[in-house]
């Protein structure tokens, strides 16, 4: 089978959608399929490793190569509903797949497109224009927010690098991991410590990733009397980061807006923690049976829940337990087949 994947973003661009993109596009190569990946995202056709990418990257076609990709393919698949990339299908009838992975929202947070401004308007055309496409949901939050049926295959995470290393010392209580922007929730994680610190608890935390909130943050950790417990450590990838995740036992993700999904709740439980995060949103279905949510910017609750889990280590174990299950469903080739099977459905 012949697929075009679009992705507005793609390697060298980092992030979820990118990995996502890319997981796909590798399994469906594996597998036997021919893939070329459509991108805006400028750069060659190598991967972080420096290796050639086993599928064609085409990078800011012009819209006459685009017309001829979309003529070639036997199915066109968006990572993410892409309107500007959407306009070939009116001239060859193919089949669309559409993995939709954030909320189709205007500024103000609505769907209904009367606010008069364009952003309005392109979100109500958005679920508009879903009906003439095949709906995969990466969440059940996502596809109850959808106007249209759509299929929920949850995201993949990268097995071959997050795991359990066996030598690795679990002695480090509470680990974050993400951009240090406001709607991440660190704040809340902090005021978090200092109560605990007020009930008699003073667990080590690790922050790991770096942003416009640095500063602020490492601030209100002095404030707030817990900067000896408080160590910022920037970004890590690769090996790197899997050992330090591999080194804690609780991994926090204090949202405080609702995540569409949350891979990085998969990559902390598939190196041994137990997560605790929001639950709002897709998040709670990331984290499965594998941890606890709360609701977003609860403090007293994110408060309670990890006093719970600090003093009664047992409870770290049995969450730990349901973590193979859980993973099982998140592997990169159960996720892809999941795709291919609602793809191939959908091809004549």
């Amino acid at each position: 089978m012949k697929i075009l994947l679009l992705s507005r973003f793609f390697y060298p661009s980092l992030g979820g959608s990118e990995t996502n993109a890319e997981i796909l596009a590798r399994e469906f190569s594996k597998i036997g399929h021919q893939v070329i990946v459509v991108t805006k995202t400028m750069g060659n056709n190598l991967d972080v490793n420096g290796l050639l990418f086993p599928f064609e990257v085409v990078r800011n076609p012009h819209w006459i190569k685009l017309i001829k990709l979309v003529r070639w393919c036997d199915v066109y698949f968006h990572n993410g509903i892409n309107l500007r990339g959407a306009w070939p299908l009116l001239l060859f009838k193919k089949p669309w797949i559409i993995r939709h992975q954030v909320w189709i929202r205007s500024i103000d947070g609505s769907v209904n497109g009367i606010g008069g401004n364009a952003d309005d308007w392109i979100a109500k055309i958005k679920h508009w224009i879903n009906q003439f496409a095949v709906s995969i949901s990466i969440s059940e939050a996502i596809a109850e927010h959808l106007k249209c049926p759509s299929t929920v295959i949850p995201n993949p995470y990268r097995d071959h690098l997050f795991r359990i290393i066996p030598e690795a010392e679990k002695n480090q209580e509470i680990v974050f991991l993400g951009r240090l922007v406001s709607e991440k929730g660190v704040d809340i994680l902090l005021e978090s410590l200092a109560h605990l610190l007020k009930w008699g608890l003073s667990p080590q935390l690790t922050i790991i990733g770096d942003g416009p909130e640095k500063a602020k943050l490492q601030l209100k950790t002095k404030n707030l009397g817990i900067d000896k417990q408080v160590v910022f450590v920037g970004s890590k990838v690769g090996e790197e980061l899997v050992r330090l995740l591999n080194e804690h036992q609780i991994m926090v993700i204090p949202s405080l807006y609702d995540e569409p999904f949350g891979v990085v709740a998969l990559e902390g439980i598939a190196c041994g923690c137990v997560v605790v995060g929001s639950e709002g949103g897709g998040l709670k279905d990331a984290i499965g049976s594998c941890g606890v949510t709360f609701p977003n910017g609860d403090v007293q609750a994110l408060t309670q829940t990890l006093f719970n889990l600090l003093k009664n280590p047992e409870q770290l174990a049995n969450y730990r337990a349901n973590s193979y299950a859980h993973l099982l469903v998140h592997q990169k080739s159960a996720v892809a087949k999941a795709y291919l099977e609602v793809i191939e459905a959908a091809v004549p």
